[in-house]
């Protein structure tokens, strides 16, 4: 159960990240949005970030081993940046219409996917 409710944890604090941190790039596309000074537009994408936080902290507290979890702090940090990739990717081609998966950006998955098999090797 605590591996779920982490992964879970970290996929959604990994979509808050990922739009607080490339959302605003979409969003100027609005009239609206193109006349906010570049503080404003900063201001935006830090409350958006703050839930991000709402979600990878208790993610990390559940999962990590010495409070209980079943991951490694190496693990976790692993099992973040793969989903903070794939979220990313899925967010790329579905928010940015032009953005497209290359086959060596697979290939640079795959790699990644050998790092979590290593990492997780005992």
């Amino acid at each position: 159960m605590k591996i779920f409710l982490t992964i879970a944890l970290l996929v959604l604090s990994n979509v808050f990240m990922t739009f607080a941190w490339y959302g605003h790039l979409k969003l100027k596309e609005y009239s609206w949005f193109q006349t906010l000074p570049l503080v404003a537009v900063i201001l935006i994408s830090w409350g958006i970030a703050l839930f991000e936080y709402f979600f990878q902290v208790p993610a990390n507290r559940i999962g990590f081993r010495e409070n209980g979890g079943p991951f490694s702090l190496v693990e976790l940090k692993v099992i973040q940046e793969v989903i903070t990739l794939t979220v990313f990717m899925v967010f790329s081609v579905l928010v940015f219409k032009n953005e497209t998966i290359k086959v060596n950006h697979l290939i640079g998955f795959g790699f990644l996917i050998l790092a979590v098999f290593f990492i997780f090797k005992k």
